[in-house]
């Protein structure tokens, strides 16, 4: 399974570090020298930090946000699978599966009464039904599934770092 990096094998953020994330955050794209103009630091300096926090595992990386709609898979959803008591002796292996498939956008391992829940996005709702029938439903390590259409979804867009 994926995990979370250990925030005691972590530095300690001070607030150029915390400044330069909510930064990132909001644009991933914003060039280094603009980075370091907003901290009040050399942009050599800033390089060193952003480095510094991806190789700790704090930044874990950088990427387009893509509107699924905008590529044919305008339909999404939030399912929730529970497994059956004996395979979850063996979660990485069906982590990995649900990562490979392409309707896929992220996956939680969860507490309570599920195991995973997972963002998916398809082309329609048959799309859907088939993403649940005939590659959920079917797996022998799989007890049930909850599917939830998502009507609608907003990232917030200053989202403030945790002491």
């Amino acid at each position: 399974m994926a995990t979370e990096p250990n925030n005691a094998r972590h530095p300690r953020l001070d607030e150029t570090d915390r400044l330069i994330l909510r930064l990132l955050q909001a644009d991933a794209r914003m060039p280094n020298n603009a980075i370091a103009a907003a901290a009040g630091i050399a942009p050599s300096t800033c390089h060193g930090r952003i480095r510094a926090l991806q190789e700790s595992g704090i930044i874990r990386g950088f990427h387009a946000e893509v509107d699924p709609a905008a590529v044919g898979r305008g339909l999404q959803a939030l399912i929730a699978i529970r497994l059956h008591a004996h395979a979850r002796s063996n979660l990485t292996k069906f982590e990995k599966y649900l990562a490979g498939l392409a309707a896929v956008e992220s996956i939680f391992f969860v507490t309570g009464d599920r195991d995973f829940l997972i963002h998916v996005a398809v082309a329609d709702s048959a799309a859907l039904r088939d993403l649940v029938a005939a590659n959920l439903s079917v797996r022998p390590e799989v007890a049930g599934t909850n599917t939830t259409v998502i009507f609608d979804f907003v990232r917030p867009t200053d989202t403030p770092l945790s002491a």
